[in-house]
């Protein structure tokens, strides 16, 4: 038994009929790599079952505390099924990718059973016309909680589910497992009794420890709820969000980031997706004609370690620890030139302000894991009546962008090359846009998620960041300088004697007949 953190019992918490935290990881694979070409659902079956004792959460379900006086627990599910959390489906005729994100949005939708473990997972056939991947490829859908994985740490079950070697290994039988009994009401209420009880004693390190910081993150958390309600423009995606989403994706080379992140000098690669995302949001808007004048702004989760000032890689794959904070950091989408707003980009995301505003809300996340549960609770549902109540209530920032760390080498299925992984990520009411940034094996996907209602033409959007791509990367190959041509030596040869010298040519002067080289 385990009991949740304040921010994952959040996630819980902040649960609705139109917006729930489920966390979509999508994978999709080259079964001609596998033995014999063919990959069984069975086979899949036995081998996810084998590695069960390597993740506790899928074997682990909620059991909550009477009247939500604590936070809740992970208690093993006496009646675990894996034939229940992992299914079989496939797409129907044609099977292009249009129909593969239409079913991968209607199942992340779908909001989970709390009465069981919080995942489920689709393998999905039929992936017949899919233009830049094999014949025969099929997907693997993992839906999991929010409150169960963090995003910055799935790559650790992508890496329990795959192999770094094409050869296939064969799966071991599944551990014997005897379930624990969970806890009653009564030792539920003991335990939370307790833990209120201890509550000064837990607050009393953190608020010793650096009064300075206490006030800076009081500070931050007044200026970004009490502060003026506007302080960006709101667009479409800043409104309440429908039950229906819709998801899209563009795929990228990693060396065409490095390529474009030299228009600046100083720019990191986080720095040319915020930029490529920017882009791309700013032409949707502008053929939608809603572009507003000011700057949209994003919310970006930035290295704990930069604002810190230790060295740390700008890139998306790097930090898979999760030591980062989320800031606001603005997108220049009222700059036209691309470059000028790259630059804008990077300056801001390296600013002062920006670096305190990631460190104050790292002390504000440290306060709040000591907070009791009923705060939490209180505070998620009043935030989440407020917004459905005031109908004028001002979000945090127009759309969210975060990183979904994946591997830089190629993975391995039973044999089954890894060739596609993304992310469909939870929105919520004022967020309705959420970019999720996948490195793997060096290329990057760039995908995002909405509601039908804010986005009823994904292809449209995606398009858009293709265009913002393609913008950014002419604009690099063009100022890369050219490497000089080698010079070859030629041979000299005799020169021929002339039989007579011709007498000169007299100078042509009139200006009709005259031609001048260019």
């Amino acid at each position: 038994m385990r009991q949740l953190s304040e921010h994952d019992a959040a996630y819980i918490y902040s649960d609705n009929a139109h917006a729930n935290s489920n966390l979509t990881l999508l994978h999709i694979y080259d079964q001609s790599t596998a033995p014999g070409g063919v990959l069984r659902f069975k086979q899949i079956l036995a081998h996810v079952e084998s590695r069960l004792d390597k993740l506790p959460n899928f074997r682990e379900k909620i059991l909550r505390v009477p009247l939500d006086l604590d936070y809740p627990y992970w208690v093993e599910d006496e009646n675990f099924n894996i034939e229940y959390h992992v299914r079989h489906i496939a797409l129907p005729k044609p099977g292009d990718w249009r129909q593969f994100c239409i079913q991968s949005s209607r199942i992340h939708a779908r909001p989970l059973d709390l009465q069981r473990p919080l995942w489920e997972m689709y393998v999905i056939e039929g992936l017949d016309s899919f233009l830049d991947l094999p014949v025969g490829s099929f997907a693997v859908l993992l839906k999991i909680h929010h409150a169960a994985i963090d995003v910055t740490h799935g790559n650790e079950i992508t890496s329990l589910l795959h192999d770094l070697s094409p050869v296939a290994s064969v799966p071991a039988p599944a551990a014997p497992w005897f379930p624990e009994t969970p806890p009653g009401n009564l030792q539920l209420l003991w335990l939370a009794g307790l833990n209120l009880a201890t509550l000064p004693l837990r607050l009393a390190q953190p608020l010793g420890n650096s009064w300075t910081a206490i006030k800076a993150t009081v500070k931050t958390f007044a200026g970004e709820f009490l502060g003026k309600p506007h302080a960006f423009p709101i667009t479409r995606f800043n409104t309440e969000v429908s039950p229906h989403r819709v998801f899209e994706t563009r795929r990228f080379a990693l060396a065409d980031f490095k390529t474009i992140r030299a228009l600046v000098p100083g720019a990191s690669v986080n720095d040319v997706v915020l930029a490529v995302c920017a882009g791309g949001l700013r032409r949707y808007l502008y053929q939608q004609d809603e572009l507003p004048q000011q700057s949209l702004v994003a919310a970006a989760p930035i290295a704990l370690q930069s604002a810190l000032g230790t060295d740390v890689q700008s890139d998306v794959q790097s930090d898979p620890s999760g030591h980062y904070s989320w800031v606001r950091v603005g997108l220049g989408t009222d700059i036209e030139d691309p470059v000028q707003r790259l630059a804008a980009i990077q300056q801001a995301s390296s600013s002062s302000a920006v670096m305190a505003q990631a460190l104050s809300a790292r002390e504000l996340t440290l306060l709040a894991q000591q907070a009791p549960s009923l705060a939490i609770v209180a505070t998620s549902k009043m935030l989440r009546s407020a917004s459905a109540l005031l109908g004028d209530w001002a979000p945090l920032a127009n759309c969210a962008i975060t990183n979904v760390p994946g591997s830089r080498e190629p993975l391995y299925l039973l044999g089954a090359r890894l060739t596609y992984l993304s992310a469909i990520m939870p929105i919520s009411d004022g967020m309705g846009l959420v970019f999720s940034v996948t490195g793997y094996n060096d290329t990057i996907v760039v995908s995002f998620t909405s509601c039908y209602e804010q986005l009823s033409d994904p292809e449209v959007l995606a398009q858009c960041l293709r265009d913002s791509f393609q913008e950014y990367l002419a604009l690099a190959q063009s100022a890369a300088p050219r490497a000089p041509r080698k010079v070859v030596a030629k041979k000299s040869r005799p020169t021929a004697v002339p039989a007579r010298v011709s007498k000169p040519r007299r100078r042509v002067t009139d200006n009709k007949s005259a031609t001048t080289a260019v």
